[in-house]
């Protein structure tokens, strides 16, 4: 979409447990329209951005080949608000995700929406308590330059007329179903209560609390205590200051902050998953 002053107009739409996902999002719309427009999932103005805008990108973190819970359930539950809408997908992912960005598309599809194209993005790893896929930070950062890249050549390419399809056509499709979803998607259609807290560790600061989106966490007796809606964001676990608390593994290994893999940051926590704090 072309504004008044002939300038691309687009927003972004997230949800970002560690802070890829907005990396990548602000990246995209930044290449797009030369501007931040992005807003989380989690804030109650986004509706609103949503309706008022016609052009729009859209990125979360695979699990699973599938959406997380969490956007899952805001597709549905304002399912009037995207027809019309011309969607981007962008799906990040740590290694696999089949059709990462072909599973929200036609939900929203389904809602009416036309999906103009689809990315695939390889991030850091966020599971924080799982031994596979952990690299190091040199990786990690190759990994980061290699989106930011890629984002760059996609956006020239839409501006061409020739938007990506990744995650779209029947072969993605295959490959996300028997590579993951067959086997591990009832992980994600449905919130967990397997979260964690080590009380032996924790301080009861509260920060997991505050950082949660889905008010999962609360303090009770200077403890922090989970409840059964975790949406398996790893937010909570990457900042925990004492270790405390873990998901699908016993311990941490590594809590992942993309601030250490960019060149460049706005503030002191620029990309924290979540909302717009910076």
């Amino acid at each position: 979409m072309i504004g008044r002053r002939g300038r691309y107009v687009m927003i972004g739409i997230y949800f970002s447990g560690t802070g890829n996902t907005k990396f990548c999002v602000d990246k995209f719309v930044a290449e797009y329209d030369n501007r931040k427009n992005i807003f989380p999932i989690e804030d109650e103005d986004t509706l609103d951005k949503i309706k008022n805008n016609h052009e729009i990108v859209i990125g979360y973190p695979v699990q699973y080949s599938n959406i997380p819970k969490i956007l899952r359930d805001y597709i549905t539950s304002n399912q009037y608000i995207w027809k019309g809408k011309k969607i981007f997908i962008i799906a990040t992912m740590g290694l696999f995700s089949g059709d990462g960005a072909g599973i929200l598309a036609r939900l929203l599809n389904s809602y009416g929406a036309v999906i103009s194209g689809g990315l695939h993005l390889k991030m850091p790893d966020s599971i924080g308590d799982v031994k596979v896929l952990k690299r190091s930070p040199e990786k990690n950062k190759e990994l980061v330059m290699k989106a930011e890249e890629k984002i760059h050549k996609v956006v020239h390419s839409i501006k061409n007329g020739k938007p990506p399809q990744e995650g779209l056509g029947i072969g993605y499709r295959l490959a996300g179903l028997f590579g993951q979803r067959l086997y591990f998607g009832w992980k994600t259609k449905r919130y967990t209560d397997k979260l964690k807290i080590d009380h032996q560790k924790c301080i009861g600061c509260g920060l997991c609390k505050s950082l949660c989106p889905m008010g999962n966490i609360s303090i009770k007796n200077g403890l922090a205590v989970s409840s059964d809606k975790c949406t398996m964001c790893y937010r909570c676990i990457s900042r925990c200051p004492k270790q405390a608390i873990t998901l699908l593994g016993k311990r941490v290994i590594d809590q992942n902050d993309i601030n250490k893999y960019i060149s460049c940051k706005i503030g002191s926590d620029a990309y924290e998953g979540g909302n717009d704090e910076e």
